[in-house]
């Protein structure tokens, strides 16, 4: 059996897009690249982008918060704590809702975070939502 890690997002889903459309944006060509690259060597950016596109949930969540455990302000190109803010702003409920494990992971990470070493109001925002008993 193959390791996810190994297989692009297309393998896993079996949906293969094809080239992106010759009018595409940068952002949606940078995700249809994405898209074929192997999960394992998705780095926090491509998972920001991903995520923040609401591509691959169900596969790519377990895997930025395998890096969030570890760091849980990890930076993508943009500020640190922005892979975190994907997550928190851009996977919808429906999936915490679904997996609660993954639910409580977040949360206990979250719980890891100091706010005053958090730049960003909307991820500070986020971030002080999910400590509120019932969020997710």
């Amino acid at each position: 059996m193959t390791d996810v890690r190994e297989q692009s997002l297309e393998e896993v889903e079996g949906d293969a897009w094809g080239d992106p459309p010759a009018d595409a944006t940068t952002l949606v060509a940078t995700v249809y690249q994405l898209r074929r690259k192997p999960i394992g060597s998705l780095e926090v950016e491509d998972l920001r982008v991903l995520l923040g596109q609401r591509e691959g949930v169900p596969v790519l969540v377990p895997r930025a918060l395998d890096i969030l455990e570890r760091d849980p302000l990890a930076e993508g190109d943009y500020y640190p704590g922005d892979l975190l803010n994907a997550v928190l702003n851009r996977v919808p409920g429906e999936y915490w809702a679904a997996h609660p494990g993954e639910s409580a992971r977040l949360r206990g990470l979250v719980d890891t975070i100091e706010l005053d070493d958090v730049d960003d109001d909307e991820l500070r925002a986020g971030i002080a939502a999910l400590r509120e008993p019932g969020a997710l």
